[in-house]
This record gives C-alpha cells, sequence and structure tokens, in this order.
C-alpha cells in the first residue's frame, strides 16, 4: 500500500489545527495584494480572516507562521491535465499529432491499473509542490479521482469515454455508467467526478448526444478536448485529413457537419453549456466565440501544449474581452515534459499581451471560476476553504513587483501548499 510522504500527510479528519499565517504580502485576488498580510485558517479547515496582522485577532494558542520574504496567495488552479500520463514524459515525441495520439494509445496499452495509480500519486505530490491545489483531470483509468481521495485533495476528475463509430454508442455508455457507478465512492465535498467524450476525433455525434444527456441525467459536469488542430478541423468541417483517412480505414462513417466549425458542431449536439469545460480552442473563430459565450461555456487554455504540437496560439485576449471563463492547464508531462502552472501562466500573459494580474488570475480565480468552483476556492477571503501557495519571491517592493515576482518564480520557490488548512507540500 501507499504511503504518502511527511510533506503530504493524508488528511486527519474533518478539524484541522487552526493556522494563523503572514507575508510580505498576501494577493486575495478578489481585492488588491496586502503588505504584511495574513490569513486566518479555522478548525473546518476554511478562512476565518484575512488583512494585516493587527487587524486579525487568533485564538490563544494558534501559533503565528510568517514569512517576511514570500507571498501568500491562493492555491493554483489547474484546469487541465492527465496525471494518469506522468511517466510518459519524454516517450512521445512524433511532431505529426496524429502519430502523437497513437504513440499515447500504444503507451497506455502497455500500462497496468497499478501503473497509473502510481503515475497520478506521482503527478498530484508534483502538482502540490508546485503550488496547485485544485486540479481538473480528464482519464480513463480512474487513477486520479482514487488519489485525489487517498490525500484529501481538491479536483474534478473527468472520465474519458470513447467511440467514433455511431455503432459503438451502446457500448460506450454501458462502460460509462458502469466506471461512473464504480468512481462514485472516490467522490466527496473536494473531489468531484465528471465526464470527458474525448475529442471530435474519437466520439461520434451519436455519443456525444448521449454523453450530454447522461451528464444531465446525473448532473456531471463534461470536459471536451475541441477546436484543438488543424486535423480535428479539417475531419468534422471538411471530412479530410489524417483523422478522416484513419476513420475510412476503420470504416467509421465521417461526420456529417454541412461544414460546421468543431465549436458548431459539438453545440449542435448538445454539447456545450455552463457545466462544459471545453479543452484548447485555439482554432475557435468569432462565431465559435459567439457560440461560447451564449452557452456560458469554460474555456482551458494549455498554451505550451499547444506549442510543442504546433497547434497555434488559442485567442485568448478575445475570449476574456468577450467575457467568457478562461483558466489554464498544464495538459500532461507527455506534452509538455512538467506540471509547471505557473510557466503556463507566463507564456499565456506573453501570447496575449496580458497583465502579469490578469496573468495570475488565469491560474486562480479565473481558474476556479471556470470549474465552477469559485465560491470555494480560487481566491482568499472568508468562508473559503484555505487552500493557499506560500511562494518565496527575491524582490516585492510594491504591488507590481510582487505580481511580477510571484509569476517569474520556479516550481522550487514553493514554500508550502495547503489544501483546507493542511499542508500537502512543504519545502
Amino acid at each position: 500500500m501507499w504511503t504518502p510522504p511527511p510533506s503530504s500527510p493524508r488528511p486527519t479528519g474533518n478539524s484541522v489545527r487552526p493556522r494563523f499565517l503572514s507575508a510580505g504580502w498576501l494577493m486575495p485576488m478578489d481585492g488588491p495584494p496586502i503588505r504584511n498580510g495574513s490569513v486566518l485558517i479555522g478548525r473546518d479547515g476554511r478562512i476565518e480572516a484575512i488583512g494585516q496582522p493587527g487587524s486579525i485577532l487568533p485564538r490563544d494558542g494558534v501559533e503565528h507562521e510568517s514569512w517576511p520574504d514570500a507571498v501568500i496567495l491562493p492555491g493554483l488552479v489547474n484546469t487541465h491535465t492527465h496525471l494518469e500520463l506522468t511517466g510518459f514524459a519524454g516517450m512521445a515525441e512524433e511532431t505529426d499529432f496524429s502519430a502523437w495520439i497513437r504513440r499515447i494509445r500504444t503507451l497506455k496499452e502497455g500500462r497496468t491499473a497499478a501503473d497509473f495509480l502510481a503515475a497520478a500519486r506521482q503527478g498530484l505530490a508534483d502538482c502540490h509542490a508546485a503550488g496547485v491545489t485544485t486540479v481538473a483531470d480528464t482519464g480513463d483509468s480512474g487513477a486520479v479521482i482514487e488519489a485525489l481521495a487517498e490525500v484529501g485533495g481538491s479536483g474534478i476528475a473527468y472520465h474519458e469515454v470513447f467511440g467514433p463509430h455511431p455503432d459503438q454508442v451502446t457500448e460506450s455508455m454501458a462502460g460509462l455508467r458502469q466506471r461512473v457507478a464504480d468512481l462514485r465512492r472516490f467522490t466527496s465535498e473536494r473531489v468531484r467526478l465528471g465526464v470527458s467524450p474525448h475529442a471530435p476525433y474519437t466520439v461520434s455525434a451519436a455519443l456525444y448526444r448521449a454523453v450530454a444527456e447522461f451528464a444531465v441525467q446525473e448532473q456531471l459536469p463534461i470536459a471536451v478536448h475541441l477546436a484543438e488542430s488543424e486535423a480535428e478541423s479539417e475531419l468534422v468541417t471538411g471530412g479530410g485529413g489524417p483523422f478522416a483517412k484513419a476513420w475510412s480505414l476503420r470504416g467509421i462513417p465521417l461526420p456529417d457537419s454541412s461544414g460546421a466549425s468543431p465549436v458548431a458542431w459539438l453545440d449542435a449536439h448538445g454539447v456545450l453549456g455552463p457545466r462544459t469545460l471545453a479543452i484548447h480552442l485555439v482554432r475557435a473563430q468569432a462565431g465559435d466565440i459567439a457560440s461560447l459565450r451564449r452557452s456560458h461555456t469554460s474555456v482551458a487554455h494549455c498554451p505550451l501544449s499547444n506549442r510543442r504540437h504546433g497547434h497555434g496560439v488559442a485567442p485568448i485576449r478575445d475570449f476574456l474581452d468577450a467575457g467568457l471563463r478562461v483558466g489554464v492547464g498544464t495538459d500532461s508531462v507527455a506534452s509538455v515534459g512538467r506540471l509547471d502552472l505557473l510557466a503556463e501562466a507566463r507564456a499565456a500573459r506573453t501570447l496575449a499581451g496580458l497583465s502579469a494580474a490578469e496573468a495570475l488570475a488565469l491560474v486562480t480565480s479565473g481558474g476556479a471560476e471556470a470549474l465552477g468552483v469559485h465560491r470555494e476556492v480560487g481566491s482568499l477571503q472568508p468562508g473559503l476553504w484555505g487552500d493557499i501557495a506560500v511562494v518565496e519571491v527575491e524582490q516585492a517592493g510594491d504591488e507590481e513587483e510582487a505580481l511580477e515576482s510571484v509569476l517569474a518564480s520556479r516550481p522550487g520557490a514553493v514554500l508550502e501548499t495547503t489544501i483546507g488548512g493542511s499542508v500537502r507540500y512543504r519545502r
């Protein structure tokens, strides 16, 4: 049986030790940074107060923990990853996307359930070491939701379903229903289950409709890879490209999209909506953005994965200007080699011309809004969970310098990561 390391202890029950934490700067994310800010976390693991030390009166006996050369900010929110693939770093170097997909499939076929669980545990530990407290994961092994439950983590595990041939709908849905029933035992107040009809090049229109209906019936959130690549657009919009060729060789009918974009195609089949997370959206056009806004669909942006696969640049500034809920994700280490969410935020900033505050919001409050958990995490305010990252900084003379220093930091700068008041990582 796996035993968590000292830096990632198991939760010891519903009650935690009250904590009074201070740092050179505190970034609530729903308000201006606070110089010499503090946060008080109660026995229920939720934030009781924030402010300057003199404005907070902790209970007797609560130790004051202080980091004068650090910044306290909300735990980071990784809106898209595949932690069960953590062991695949450097093992899939194909430059053609369809070939890369086939390589990942082959690698997965050689792994056991125990392998996936070990990878999920390691990936989750790596996330915590990088200041991430909430993850939105997609996979089909069931390992990540089990790992989240083991360590008292926070996140949504979207169970993937595949089936490009319309004749596979009954079989695919039977398997999905069974897996959802099996995996519910790992859910809790902090660990949720969702479904993920993988992508337009692996799921038929009929299966998309069936999964969307099932998600409504079971009140499950949806995550879908969408408008990610040129090959996907060629398949859906024109019935051509490498995915179309692969489908034809397998006797799979091509999508009847009448020239619609992938976003419009999924919208027509009931997949978009306020509980849906659309991942990548590199090739989203103005009409697609309007559909996403109308349907209140959220966005997960993965800039380094998009760059690694040569997909292009997602129109993040257009998404934000349209009022979409946008978060940032690392994708898998099979794509980018590491689980460094702040590196993704830096890339998003460079590509979209964002301010430091906007970029940091994408991995905190923005990510929480994209996942629909902003009333629980993503900012530091009374009543929300005590999910916190403490990041060591070199210079933080003023607000802007503090923001820039956090954004520029590397994973090794994280001093502590706390979930619900309990330490999950400490350097």
